[in-house]
This record gives structure tokens, sequence and C-alpha cells, in this order.
């Protein structure tokens, strides 16, 4: 039998690994991008096939964005420009998401289990209607970006999950590591050789400085 990791696509093989997936213990991670056992499925399930949910039936035009939604959305767009190397436009968008999330509001009533909420609800809901307009509009461009972005929601998911059962424990005496082009978070020592999810190179990766 074999797993599937969802977020990088790893391949857990019960009869190359002499052991039953089943039997591995519950806190074993993804030798690849750190994900969570509980995040791999059986390669002969759809979901294991295809990372992205089926499109829905319908899709509602999108709602009004927030200040901190437009600083994400310009900040993720920045990346894509510079994978695809428009370097005006990567400064362009990285100048608007930097002047959306200096207008941000703050947040000072917020919880982790709110943002798994809403984490799930991205997987979920919003990748899907996501997903629909790619193909109406045949972006191939679009539907990578979408790709990309529903493994990283997926591995946010993950980490969550992790700190809800360990706490601050979980960033003791280690490193967090961004992605810069796709958003794809690692904790470790050191960041992962090549990135899981775009396949950037480690030095492409951003260890995050704790704030006080």
């Amino acid at each position: 039998m074999k797993y599937r990791c969802t977020i990088c696509g790893h391949i857990y093989d019960e009869e190359k690994e002499k052991t039953l997936f089943k039997d591995l213990p519950d806190d074993w991670k993804c030798p690849l991008c750190g994900a969570l056992k509980s995040d791999f499925v059986p390669v002969e399930d759809a979901k294991a096939k295809k990372m992205i949910s089926e499109p829905v039936e319908d899709f509602e035009d999108m709602e009004g964005l927030t200040v901190s939604q437009m600083s994400a959305l310009c900040s993720n767009l920045a990346r894509g420009c510079e994978k695809q190397y428009r370097f005006d436009d990567m400064r362009s968008f990285t100048e608007l998401a930097e002047y959306f999330g200096s207008i941000s509001p703050a947040v000072n009533d917020g919880k982790v289990e709110d943002i798994a909420s809403r984490i799930m609800s991205d997987v979920n809901e919003n990748y899907p209607g996501a997903v629909e307009v790619c193909s109406q509009e045949a972006d191939r461009g679009a539907w990578r970006i979408c790709v990309w972005g529903e493994k990283v929601t997926r591995m946010l998911n993950s980490l969550v999950k992790r700190y809800l059962e360990e706490g601050e424990d979980m960033l003791k005496d280690t490193q967090i590591w961004v992605c810069t082009i796709c958003g794809f978070v690692y904790v470790g020592d050191l960041p992962p050789e090549m990135c899981p999810v775009c396949k950037v190179p480690s030095w492409k990766f951003q260890k995050m400085e704790a704030k006080a």
C-alpha cells in the first residue's frame, strides 16, 4: 500500500519502507515537507491523485476584499511575478502590498482555533471556486497559482494542528523558514534543499525573525 502527502506529493511505500503506514507513530512527519501523518492519503483515493478539489457547480462573484486581504493578494502576485521574471510588476505589487499592510487594522482578539477554521474554509470552499474561474478562462498560470496555494494552505493547516497540540514547544530551539516564491512554511534548523511546492532552491527561503 502507498500513501501520498497531500502537500508535497511525497509517497510513502509500505513495501519499500518495511513498515505499515498505520503502525507509524502519531507524531511521524513527512520526511520531505514536515507535514503530519494525517495529511497523507492512500494513492487510490481520488484526492491523492488530484490535489485541487473538483470545481463547484456554481460560483458566486467574489465579495469585496479587506485591506488585509488586499495586502496578502498583492504580496502573492508579487511573488508570482518574480517567478516569471517580471520584476517591474513585482515591485509594483510589493509596494501595493506594503501600503495595504500599513493601513490594515490590528487584530487583538485572534485565536489559533479561528485561524485553523479559516484555513480549512480556504481549502474546502475558496479554492474550488478559484479553480472553476481558471478553467473557464483557460488560464494555466492562475491555475498553477491555485495548485501552489492549496498546497501551502494545507501545510499551514498542518502546522496549526501541530501548534495546538505542542504549543510553544513546537518552536523551541528551531527556526521558521518561508519560501519567498510560493509562501511554503517550513519548521526546522535549516530550510529544505528544494521547496516541496514550487521547486526553487533553498536560498529562496527567508528566515522569520521573532518580533517583540
